[in-house]
């Protein structure tokens, strides 16, 4: 392994390239096309029967790519707040990732911008920001429901776009304050400033539970505004945890490969231990998933399980699409990666890649069956019909737009700054990682 003495002694470039510029540029243009083709789907494509359905489509696509940067907020302060030495390179990849904060917020805005002045298309998912919508399942309008009405004073136009933007802030306002005191490290070599940023990541890990909790709740929990969890923030927090992690993995890999890199630093301890909270996270993920179906479950009102109902049942009793998806997560999302996670030799090496990969195609499913499954009115015995598993186009352009925008933040940032933070207190121990 290499001890990367080099990095120490100054002789790493103050501008480090770590991709061609020419690469984040062709990025950044194929997603802005991507997300001009999918803004035009969300604002013209027309389907009587599920207007919304592009609206969730650009919400899965945005939302995925959020709950990486959210979990690797949370990770970039969880080791300041731990003093983790062997995370201190790894600290900075995940510094160059979240500078795509600024940029998902704006990717959002179409939807919010939607919700408040759209009433009268159907194209809004969240049902009750058009207060003469039909109510499914029920009679009259979202005005006139009584669980409505007793929301009403959060569930309201005005105040969910002031959070909107509040949540950003905490988000943005961390992102920027970890990333410019790390960099400014590397210039100074102040180690005031670590003390400075385990201070601000004590109090920050609340700032971001608060938003994250709160923003889950208002983008994907009020999709039904008649359910409701109280642990449903802490699943969006495991998941998006779970996802930054998968990502972190592949970057180290990425890494690693280019000699004007990580390669030669990057050694396996460093993926042991990711692989090791990849496993913890798998089981916390389980286990609130787990606990919130079956605390709905024993409690049995009909104002909560009809969440999971619409999940499990089609309309003529039988099974429906999402009983299937319900399976492959917890086979696959929970149950493979646990068994996989649990060797030693599985973490150590390029398996780690195959299972990271795995758990973003199941995360990313995980997505879809937390929101695209609603109730729509309709003409029929029950007075709705549950929406059921598809892929439509705009989904996939939305992703990988979001995508290509975050990878050209990712690049754009790596490609100006260090590798590694060489005048960190603990880079000596990141760089001579032994689990």
């Amino acid at each position: 392994m290499s001890t990367s003495s080099n990095a120490l002694s100054g002789s790493v470039p103050a501008t480090v390239v770590s991709s061609p510029v020419h690469w984040g540029n062709r990025f950044l243009i194929a997603g802005i096309v991507l997300m001009l083709i999918s803004l035009f789907g969300l604002l013209f494509t027309t389907n009587t029967e599920d207007p919304a359905r592009p609206f969730m489509g650009w919400l899965i696509g945005v939302s995925f790519w959020l709950s990486v940067l959210i979990g690797m907020l949370f990770l970039i302060m969880i080791w300041w707040m731990f003093d983790s030495g062997w995370s201190v390179i790894i600290r900075r990849q995940f510094e160059h990732v979240i500078s795509a904060f600024p940029w998902l917020g704006l990717l959002l805005l179409p939807l919010v911008y939607l919700g408040i002045t759209d009433t009268e298309t159907g194209k809004v998912a969240w049902t009750w920001m058009n207060l003469q919508a039909d109510v499914a399942g029920g009679h009259g309008v979202v005005g006139e429901d009584v669980l409505y009405l007793h929301k009403a004073p959060y569930l309201n136009n005005s105040f969910f776009v002031f959070r909107f933007f509040l949540y950003f802030a905490v988000w943005i306002g961390l992102a920027w304050a970890f990333r410019r005191w790390s960099f400014q490290m590397d210039t100074t070599g102040d180690h005031k400033l670590v003390l400075r940023s385990r201070r601000l990541a004590a109090f920050g890990l609340f700032l971001c539970a608060f938003a994250t909790s709160f923003a889950s709740i208002d983008w994907y929990m009020s999709l039904n505004y008649h359910w409701f969890s109280t642990m449903y923030g802490v699943w969006f927090f495991s998941a998006s945890i779970r996802a930054a992690l998968s990502i972190g993995v592949l970057i180290l890999f990425y890494q690693a490969s280019r000699t004007d890199g990580l390669k030669g630093i990057i050694n396996s301890s460093h993926l042991y231990l990711m692989g090791c909270i990849m496993l913890a996270f798998t089981v916390f993920w389980a286990y609130i998933s787990f606990c919130q179906y079956y605390l709905i479950y024993s409690a049995n009102i009909p104002e909560e399980t009809f969440w999971y109902n619409i999940r499990e049942m089609a309309k003529d009793g039988g099974k429906s699409s999402w009983w299937w998806v319900s399976l492959a997560l917890l086979f696959l999302h929970f149950m493979f990666p646990f068994l996989f996670l649990l060797w030693r030799k599985n973490k150590e090496n390029a398996r780690l890649k195959f299972i990271a990969i795995w758990i973003l195609v199941f995360h990313l499913l995980d997505i879809y069956w937390n929101i695209v499954p609603q109730k729509i009115p309709a003409d029929n015995v029950m007075g709705y019909y549950a929406r059921q598993f598809s892929i439509s186009w705009i989904d996939i352009t939305v992703l990988l737009g979001t995508g290509a925008i975050v990878i050209w933040a990712y690049l754009k940032s790596a490609a100006s700054q260090r590798h590694i933070p060489v005048r960190d207190p603990r880079i000596n121990e990141s760089l001579n990682c032994h689990e």
